[in-house]
């Protein structure tokens, strides 16, 4: 009963983050929002509701390790998994310039997500920082695209181009988006009670159930958009979302869930999962740079490292 309530959890959670991307795009759509800032704000935000729910309902929950390992958890299988898995579908070759603020913004937030885990408690000075950097970092893309618009810019028109389309009228959009986040909200109430159970029942920490059951679980609307990125030829969204979504999970997920409810991070994810991650994104740009393509057996390295990485995870539960 415990698994299917999880999987139910994680379904409404897929649905109610596609419904919120549908209806917000939407109505931006409808209203003439460029779709630069789309591609830069709303569908960011909207493939990274899931995520955002379901820490700060784990948080509410006393639940740390589901919370932080939810963060963690998904920005490691973003890039090992799901671009692993995009890139065996087709290669992914990219223009440098389409990357080069992107890029070191996703280093800098990763930088930040690894000094947050080993200060040990994310405190609410902690999580007005992130936002704000997340703020400063779409003001700037902003800023700089409008100025003069350049390969980043292209890219996150086409992020904004191949998001899900909703309806034409404002007031069904805004009404899509509604929708979307209430199924997102019992959604992630499910899965975080769910998991809760499904970690006693198995004896292992909830640290564990976060790092690959809800991590992998919030992670499938950016599988999704990937695959479907990869089979339409458009490999720089593919790549963009998940620099994009991780940027996202770090600076908006942790810090809106320290602002709300300040929570420590469970030291095993300090000792360990944050450099798997650290690792994840330094091979991702060691792949990049050789080349701009994410070549298929870079695809594969990728998806065994995953396995390895979630193979030690149960190993050592």
């Amino acid at each position: 009963m415990t698994i299917l309530l999880v999987a139910l959890g994680l379904v409404l959670l897929a649905a109610g983050g596609e419904a919120l991307v549908r209806g917000a795009v939407g109505a931006a759509r409808t209203l003439g929002v460029s779709p630069l800032l789309v591609g830069l704000t709303l569908v960011g935000f909207g493939t990274s509701m899931p995520e955002l729910v379901t820490s700060l309902f784990a948080a509410f929950e006393q639940a740390p390790g589901i919370a932080v390992g939810n963060v963690v958890g998904s920005n490691s299988a973003n890039i090992l998994l799901i671009l692993g898995l995009t890139a065996l579908v087709a290669p992914l070759a990219v223009k440098p310039a389409a990357f080069r603020r992107d890029g070191l913004a996703l280093v800098g937030s990763t930088i930040a997500c690894v000094a947050a885990v080993l200060v040990g408690f994310l405190d609410r000075w902690l999580g007005i920082a992130f936002v704000a950097l997340l703020v400063g970092y779409i003001a700037w893309a902003y800023r700089s695209e409008r100025r003069q618009p350049d390969a980043e810019t292209e890219m996150h028109e086409h992020v904004a181009a191949d998001a899900p389309v909703g309806p034409k009228s404002v007031l069904l959009s805004v009404g899509l988006a509604l929708v979307g986040i209430a199924v997102t909200v019992i959604g992630a109430r499910i899965l975080v009670g769910a998991a809760i159970d499904l970690a006693a029942g198995f004896g292992v920490s909830d640290t564990v159930v976060g790092l690959t059951v809800v991590a992998i679980g919030t992670s499938l609307p950016e599988l999704v958009a990937c695959v479907v990125a990869a089979l339409r030829r458009h490999p720089d969204v593919a790549l963009g979302n998940i620099v994009g979504s991780n940027i996202y999970n770090v600076l908006g997920i942790l810090g809106l869930t320290a602002v709300v409810h300040p929570i420590p991070v469970p030291p095993e994810i300090a000792h360990f999962d944050v450099w798997v991650l650290v690792g994840a994104t330094a091979l991702l740009a060691l792949f990049l740079r050789s080349g701009w393509t994410l070549k298929r057996w870079e695809g594969g390295v990728f998806v065994a490292l995953y396995a390895g990485y979630v193979g030690w995870l149960v190993a050592t539960a």
